[in-house]
């Protein structure tokens, strides 16, 4: 291999994140709806028949197929899925920043509106219930922010033997910031929090 053949390929690269290929894709759709006393949120309860999170307070969204053209296509097919809506009922759809989770996922969130929520039928597989937070309150309130500490730990085969300061070796921590919104009984926490604290941040 030269020079020039690898000047060319390096050229022609675009940067990317490392190993995306390796990543699970998830797109999220955080649903703005207009209501007689302003603009709400809309949130669902994950069914109890879900192996993952069941239960748990989320917005719509899942995982990104072959057949998605687009991450947000994909947000808008899983929330027509999870809804039970038509596409005409979702509009002025914007993309929100993207997150890179520690667990090997890329989560895609994207912002717009829900006309007719009257129409709303949730798809009980999926969804327990659906519910709205004024829009207001979490401008008005600040999430509460909790942390978790990550550590490190090798498996038994690792080759200390091949790095520098062995089973010495100094490995960097660090701590995963959790956000926490409490409306009334309902508890937003997590990846869905942080989500919505960025969209707040975003339109103050």
């Amino acid at each position: 291999m030269n020079v020039e053949s690898i000047n060319r390929k390096v050229k022609n690269h675009s940067p990317s994140i490392l190993g995306l290929s390796d990543f699970a894709k998830f797109a999220v759709f955080l649903p703005l709806i207009q209501k007689e006393d302003g603009l709400h949120i809309l949130f669902e309860i994950r069914s109890h028949r879900l192996r993952r999170q069941p239960g748990e307070i989320c917005f719509p969204g899942g995982r990104i197929d072959k057949e998605d053209k687009t991450d947000q296509m994909a947000a808008i097919r899983e929330t027509q899925e999870e809804l039970g809506i038509l596409r005409e009922q979702i509009s002025d759809v914007s993309p929100l920043d993207y997150f890179v989770s520690p667990f090997g996922m890329i989560i895609y969130p994207h912002v717009g509106f829900i006309e007719d929520d009257h129409l709303i039928d949730p798809n009980p597989d999926e969804v327990a219930e659906v519910f709205t937070v004024p829009l207001s309150f979490f401008l008005n309130t600040k999430p509460r922010i909790h942390y978790v500490n990550a550590r490190i730990e090798p498996e038994a085969d690792f080759p200390f033997e091949l790095i520098a300061g062995g089973e010495d070796y100094n490995w960097r921590t660090n701590k995963i910031d959790e956000y926490f919104y409490i409306y009334e009984d309902k508890v937003i926490w997590g990846l869905t929090a942080k989500i919505l604290a960025h969209f707040i941040e975003m339109i103050r």
